[in-house]
């Protein structure tokens, strides 16, 4: 019997993985300010080829995901609006808050979920 999906997941660490590439790829693509699409295998190799992580866990990891905040004028905001698994084409889509991009550009820290309270 082959199985692919041998163990527990990590969502935080996931999450955390997800969010540090998000402002990586912010940084590097000045053009990005409201919305940003990755093909999920790319999502697939960022969690080191785990399938179970960028398949079946994704929506849990995301929502983990959309609690990340950065401190903007108007008080900590989501980096995170919404998104979007768009299976048929293999994409995730990205809807961004662009005073939080805008933020992260300025190099405002990035403001993470309290993992003991989060549901």
């Amino acid at each position: 019997m082959n199985l692919k999906f041998t163990h527990k997941p990590d969502y935080f660490m996931f999450a955390q993985l997800f969010i540090r590439y998000l402002e990586d790829h912010i940084e590097k693509h000045p053009a990005v300010s409201d919305e940003v699409t990755f093909n999920l295998l790319k999502i697939y190799d960022l969690f080191g080829k785990d399938f179970a992580s960028s398949s079946t866990n994704l929506e849990g990891i995301l929502n983990i995901a959309d609690e990340y905040k950065v401190d903007t004028l108007d008080g900590d905001q989501k980096i995170i609006q919404a998104y979007d698994i768009e299976g048929k084409y293999n994409n995730l889509i990205l809807k961004l808050n662009p005073a939080a991009v805008h933020s992260l550009r300025e190099g405002k820290a990035i403001i993470e979920p309290d993992a003991n309270i989060h549901e």
